[in-house]
């Protein structure tokens, strides 16, 4: 292979990179995430400059609403926030719960079942404060307990944008009790006591 021939084709690569479409890019980061996230750092995910995300960003928005030559999608891209995510149409919620709630229930791991115990307990609690008292990173698990729905998002805090989560009532139905009050207390299970929970529930 020539020189030229190598030019030519590092040439044809490079052209090809540069020709990736930004939106595609940031359709990539939005399906992965789990809570929204600002444009600076979408942005720096993507490696593009803030106003071609904003861009960008209004193009998928125009896309999914169906304001573009395709139909209206069954998700959204919604800003909260004051960052951006992908969420199910809100027509749609119902659907989705149904389905989700109809599936084969499948028996959750040692972390999932140790991570909704600290919800079920904490609530309302963050991502970061989960994995804070369990010591390990928590975002697949959650994402698992939200899937099963047996958590759900109560209300992202203003000031640092971060989710805070709490459980359902399919978790009552599941464990038999009709409140978090029938649950036990806490420190007669814990090993070294109740560090990291209240002495009762957090409401």
């Amino acid at each position: 292979m020539t020189d030229d021939t190598m030019t030519d084709e590092t040439a044809i690569d490079d052209a090809a990179t540069v020709k990736q479409p930004l939106t595609e890019k940031l359709e990539a980061i939005l399906l992965v995430i789990d809570e929204p996230h600002s444009l600076v750092s979408l942005a720096a995910a993507v490696s593009a400059p803030v106003p071609a995300v904003r861009q960008a960003i209004e193009s998928l928005v125009d896309e999914y609403d169906g304001r573009g030559q395709g139909p209206r999608r069954g998700f959204e891209l919604r800003e909260v926030g004051g960052g951006w995510r992908l969420y199910v149409r809100e027509d749609y919620d119902d659907l989705v719960a149904d389905f989700v709630g109809g599936q084969a229930p499948a028996r959750l791991s040692q972390a999932a079942l140790e991570t909704l115990a600290v919800i079920a307990y904490k609530q309302p609690v963050t991502r970061s404060q989960v994995a804070s008292i369990r010591a390990v990173n928590v975002d697949s698990v959650v994402r698992t307990l939200l899937g099963r729905g047996l958590i759900t998002e109560l209300f992202q805090d203003s000031e640092t944008g971060a989710i805070n989560y709490g459980t359902t009532d399919a978790l009552l139905q599941n464990l038999g009790i009709n409140s978090l009050d029938e649950l036990p207390p806490i420190s007669p299970l814990l090993d070294d006591g109740s560090e990291g929970f209240d002495e009762r529930i957090a409401r």
